[in-house]
């Protein structure tokens, strides 16, 4: 795996390298230089404790989140590990590359691998998390593959980065899937050496569309076979809505070196925690080195909050109710959409398939300007949104729908949404 040229990796200095010894040697060296205020007593009453500056985050609420992680997997449905080479689990040559002991450790022998806190990273959003593995990757001018239709945050994030955004279109024949000779077509072309990540949105927002077990597959071994990176943003896998079988998260994929973000944002429904993490894995070689060039650019940018990260393991302790007060939410809006759309005498507007996430879209009449339907629904109903082309949908005539409103206010929304396009269709 090529990683950017922007993170300085070079040797320490001698004394760096002497205190380095000494630490392995377990001797704890005072510093005349100390300028950490915690330590001499010095630290307010309001925040107390000692600043360790961990860069990947405080090791305690680490070792929380991948233990809450650890049972996550074992608690949900059995993950599909698509690297056996055949039907009685041999693993191929690409799963027994990664660390043997992962393998070992498996829990009770059931296939779920632990979570390792050494391996996670926290930050203050999946946001950050972009842009510091956007950082490790590229140099500017490199690009990452990126999703359409699909939020446009990447595309700010990479631009600021001075990187580009090169995208894959999503396809849509009664559900969303991944063209994957598109996607090799595009591994294979004129931008090859300058692809550096390819980004996955599981499930995608706004389509909620599910990364399949067949598409997974061909993805981890044509990004293989070329040293790109996966960037896997999974914030919403919790939301089932209408998944299809066989789905899993691409946290912990070993066949190539993979970034899996989360955070407390979606989870807990608390875009204000500011609680955010990395999960890498893949080979071991190439973890080991993005590791050892994330932690400079983790360092460089300080850890998370103390006051914060504190916080971490009482969160995590209030996520799985949480959560299902959230999936009950979005579930209910959208059997009552289903209803609203069913009993709509005019039958024009439709919903299309969203396996996952808290936002859907709506089909209306292509005849109806995406502009013009906003446009009525702020003058008539003092009700806004966002049409289909925020997204870069391949055509007119589409309208992303929260499913997060509390009931009532969501009915009348739908219904706006109704009056309005007959309005426009009369």
């Amino acid at each position: 795996m090529r990683f950017s040229s922007r993170v300085d990796i070079s040797e320490p200095n001698p004394i760096a390298q002497a205190e380095a010894v000494a630490r392995r040697n377990g001797i704890a060296l005072g510093k005349l230089n100390d300028s950490n205020p915690t330590r001499h007593g010095l630290a307010p009453v309001q925040v107390p404790g000692t600043y360790a500056a961990d860069p990947r985050g405080d090791r305690t609420a680490r070792e929380a989140l991948a233990a809450f992680l650890t049972r996550r997997s074992s608690d949900g449905p059995r993950e599909t590990d698509t690297r056996h080479a055949d039907n009685a689990g041999v693993r191929s040559d690409i799963a027994d590359a990664a660390d043997d002991t992962t393998h070992r450790n498996d829990v009770a022998g059931l296939g779920i691998r632990p979570v390792d806190p050494d391996h996670l990273y926290l930050l203050s959003s999946t946001s950050q998390a972009y842009s510091w593995l956007i950082k490790l990757l590229c140099d500017a001018g490199d690009a990452v593959l990126a999703p359409k239709p699909g939020y446009p945050l990447i595309e700010s994030i990479a631009r600021l980065e001075c990187v580009d955004t090169i995208e894959y279109q999503l396809q849509y024949d009664g559900s969303w899937f991944i063209d994957t000779a598109e996607l090799e077509a595009l591994l294979d072309g004129a931008d090859d050496g300058r692809i550096r990540a390819l980004v996955l949105i599981n499930p995608n927002n706004p389509t909620g569309s599910y990364v399949k077990p067949a598409e997974r597959e061909a993805i981890v071994a044509m990004c293989r076979v070329h040293d790109v990176a996966l960037i896997a943003d999974e914030v919403f896998y919790d939301y089932a809505l209408e998944p299809f079988d066989g789905n899993a998260r691409l946290a912990g994929e070993r066949g190539v070196l993979t970034f899996a973000l989360d955070g407390f944002s979606k989870m807990l429904a608390a875009p204000h925690a500011k609680v955010g993490w990395i999960q890498v894995s893949g080979p071991a070689e190439d973890v080991a080195e993005a590791m050892r060039r994330l932690d400079v650019i983790a360092d460089d940018y300080l850890p998370m909050s103390d006051i914060i990260a504190g916080r971490i393991p009482e969160l995590l302790e209030a996520a799985p109710a949480q959560t299902m007060h959230v999936r009950e939410r979005v579930l209910g809006n959208l059997t009552t959409l289903r209803r609203l759309l069913a009993d709509d005498p005019l039958g024009v507007t439709s919903l299309l398939r969203s396996e996952g996430g808290w936002n859907v879209l709506l089909r209306v009449p292509s005849v109806i300007d995406e502009n013009e339907l906003v446009l009525r629904l702020i003058a008539v109903h003092r009700l806004t949104g966002q049409p289909g082309y925020f997204f870069d949908m391949a055509s007119n005539g589409y309208l992303a729908v929260s499913l997060l409103p509390e009931p009532d206010e969501f009915a009348r929304n739908i219904r706006a949404v109704l009056d309005t396009v007959a309005d426009m269709m009369a």
